[in-house]
């Protein structure tokens, strides 16, 4: 079992040690009345990561790094306490709350690892590297953590969760998490069931600029 676990995180290494690669996350909730953004990124060996989703004809874009992030807004590239800010001080939160959302994305081949650490075993059939999630792992997923955009997040109850892996040509090609709970948000409980798929290409060909002004905000 250990075995299938360091497998997966070498895979994920190969992907992350390319100088760049390209990705896009689809999340989908069962039974919700709006559907999340496509979320497309682009991440350098060693460097940032730029993120942008689109809803409505507007694209939001951030730029993240470790656990520091910043998001572009119509005055400026922005942290997440900025956003947290302005949000209690009667501002926008960036896009509908998009901003914070971008904020708290990791690049897949970072999260393929840590998400491996969060399962109670995992298994290789057919192709596909698979296993259930720890009910804290499935707690932390299906909250969204409190990550980089921090926060306080919903009380999760009757969490579970599982993950999906494939591996092309020894690296990381795709992942899939599923996360269920019951989660307490103001007072009121809400069920919830979410399918995250991330799709990664181009492998060692991707190539991103990134803004001066955010490498400044971020402080590189």
């Amino acid at each position: 079992l250990a075995d299938a676990k360091e497998d997966i995180k070498n895979a994920a290494k190969k992907v992350s040690d390319a100088a760049g690669y390209t990705w896009t996350t689809t999340t989908e909730i069962e039974n919700a009345q709006w559907t999340p953004a496509t979320i497309t990124g682009k991440a350098l060996k060693g460097g940032p990561a730029v993120i942008t989703s689109e809803r409505d004809g507007q694209v939001t874009t951030a730029v993240i790094k470790g656990d520091k992030g910043v998001v572009k807004t119509d005055d400026g590239w922005k942290t997440a306490e900025d956003l947290r800010n302005a949000a209690s001080g009667g501002g926008g939160g960036g896009r509908r709350g998009g901003g914070a959302m971008l904020l708290r994305t990791r690049p897949p081949a970072d999260e393929a690892a840590r998400i491996a650490d969060k399962t109670k075993e995992l298994k290789s059939a057919d192709g596909v590297v698979s296993g259930d999630l720890t009910e804290e792992g499935a707690k932390e997923l299906a909250t969204l953590g409190r990550g980089r955009a921090g926060g306080q997040s919903p009380e999760a109850r009757n969490a579970k969760g599982s993950i999906k892996y494939w591996v092309k040509d020894g690296q990381l090609a795709k992942m899939q998490v599923k996360v269920s709970a019951t989660l307490t948000v103001n007072g009121e409980d809400r069920d919830m069931a979410r399918t995250t798929t991330y799709e990664i290409k181009d492998v060692g060909s991707t190539s991103v600029t990134v803004p001066e002004d955010a490498k400044k905000a971020l402080g590189l």
